[in-house]
């Protein structure tokens, strides 16, 4: 660009809005975001190295009674209403206005952390929302790839302590979001980004970003490698030691890792990887985080070994049952954090989800992205309540369960809880009224046992016919189309 042109461009930045800069520099959103975001998904590893430490298995049990999850991403990207962090990436499935210099670009959006200014940040609504929902754990970004800290960091100036938010009493934004979800009995996660793109030491100014990987070779920069590792440790040890109590250390980010860990599945996914390993120290790291918190589970997404006890498939329901600890991450609208005018899946979709998930041996961890300015949008509030009037009443048959040898027939899931008690929960399609019976094969009562229907708490006739069991539901059931998502019943099995 010339003198003009930047003078131009410069002006142009400060006085436009940032939304509509938004919409002119990075035009992928909506169905092309998400459909970007499909393509670059964090794929499940398949290897599983089960923990030894007894205080980590104690803790993962606890946390598979828990199944239902809370995922926030919020950060500079609410501020635009776009995709989180990635627009930074010069990777070929990224759009944008190919007007606009690239550095001109990264500059834009580092500078939104002198307009992100969360007025109403309110923590409570959002722990309210959560519980309301039936959610009973939290994982909080603390700082996505963009670098963008949500906690008072004293490694970095690059956080929300240090902006228009600043002086506020709740400026330390994460301290004040795990505090809300404790209050409400949740156990607390902290999502934490592996790379960091705005800290010289993983990319580095003197030389081009071309992808999402460290932009020079560790391997002739041992130094500023080690200070990054520094950095990252550094970081990790203040969420561990002044945040409270934490559950669950979430760390995303899996292209950085250790290099013998890179096989054929990891090249598989289709991101870069670069010749040489980008190892933030995972042993020393996890050495600090354990005996600050005793029992701190560890998701090392994606890096197969001792640092992922439970594994992460994104946005997706695994075909079949795994017999790992496992979570599926999946968002409530279209996209992790927010975006305007974003489309929500129905409480009867996440409902579902959910019951398959479970019934498969998993947990949901569903993700809702505040607005700018602090507050859930209150779509996602409204229907988070609905999903919640849905668990109040048929929890028994998702909490506190494990899954079955023969867990699905059909629109049919089945769970046990630890003492035995059988679950048939059965999907009614969508927008749907009761019909008179339901069917299912295998998951048999005993004979001459009693069902009782967890909607009511009263019990239902049933028989077996053959290799069948038929259910007669009471015509008290509302005949009110979509009225019930699922129908959850409970026996002692065969």
């Amino acid at each position: 660009m010339d003198l003009q042109v930047n003078m131009v461009f410069n002006t142009f930045i400060k006085v436009s809005a940032a939304k509509a800069f938004a919409s002119l520099l990075f035009t992928v959103s909506a169905a092309t975001a998400v459909q970007a975001q499909t393509d670059n998904l964090h794929r499940q590893s398949t290897t599983y190295e089960a923990p030894t430490d007894p205080l980590v298995i104690k803790k993962l049990d606890k946390w598979q009674d828990q199944k239902f999850g809370m995922i926030i991403h919020w950060g500079l990207y609410a501020v635009p209403g776009m995709i989180e962090s990635w627009a930074l990436c010069s990777e070929d499935w990224i759009e944008r206005d190919s007007t606009i210099a690239y550095p001109d670009f990264k500059n834009w959006y580092w500078g939104l952390n002198k307009e992100f200014n969360p007025v109403n940040f309110n923590p409570e609504q959002w722990a309210s929302a959560a519980k309301s929902a039936g959610m009973r754990y939290l994982v909080f970004t603390t700082k996505h790839h963009d670098g963008f800290n949500m906690f008072d960091t004293k490694q970095t100036d690059f956080k929300i302590t240090n902006g228009p938010f600043g002086n506020n009493p709740r400026a330390n934004v994460a301290k004040h979001v795990f505090e809300a979800f404790r209050k409400e009995g949740f156990m607390i996660g902290a999502y934490f980004s592996k790379p960091d793109w705005h800290s010289e030491y993983f990319w580095w100014p003197k030389y081009a970003t071309p992808n999402r990987n460290v932009n020079y070779d560790i391997r002739k920069h041992p130094w500023r490698w080690d200070q990054y590792k520094q950095f990252t440790y550094n970081q990790i040890s203040e969420l561990m030691h002044d945040y409270g109590s934490m559950d669950i250390l979430w760390l995303d980010g899996g292209w950085v890792r250790p290099l013998e860990t890179v096989n054929d599945e990891v090249r598989a996914w289709g991101a870069p990887i670069p010749e040489f390993s980008q190892e933030v120290d995972m042993p020393r790291i996890a050495s600090m985080a354990r005996e600050a918190q005793p029992g701190l589970l560890i998701v090392d997404r994606t890096v197969h070994g001792p640092y992922e006890n439970y594994q992460t498939p994104e946005q997706r329901v695994p075909d079949t049952k795994i017999n790992n600890p496992w979570e599926s991450c999946m968002t409530l609208g279209n996209n992790w954090g927010y975006v305007p005018n974003d489309q929500f899946k129905s409480p009867a979709k996440v409902i579902h989800s959910l019951v398959e998930i479970v019934a498969k041996g998993g947990s949901l961890l569903l993700g809702v992205g505040p607005k700018p300015d602090g507050t859930l949008p209150e779509e996602a509030v409204q229907r988070l309540a609905e999903i919640g009037k849905w668990l109040e009443v048929n929890g028994d048959a998702i909490y506190n369960t494990r899954a079955t040898e023969q867990y699905q027939d059909g629109d049919t899931y089945f769970t046990q809880g630890k003492k035995g008690t059988r679950y048939a929960i059965a999907c009614l399609p969508e927008g749907e009224a009761v019909p008179a019976t339901l069917e299912w094969s295998g998951n048999a009562p005993k004979r001459g046992s009693k069902m009782k229907l967890l909607q009511n708490g009263k019990t239902v006739k049933w028989v077996k016919e053959g290799e069948k069991v038929k259910v007669y539901l009471p015509g008290t059931l509302s005949n009110t189309a979509g009225a019930y998502p699922a129908l959850a019943f409970a026996f002692t099995a065969e």
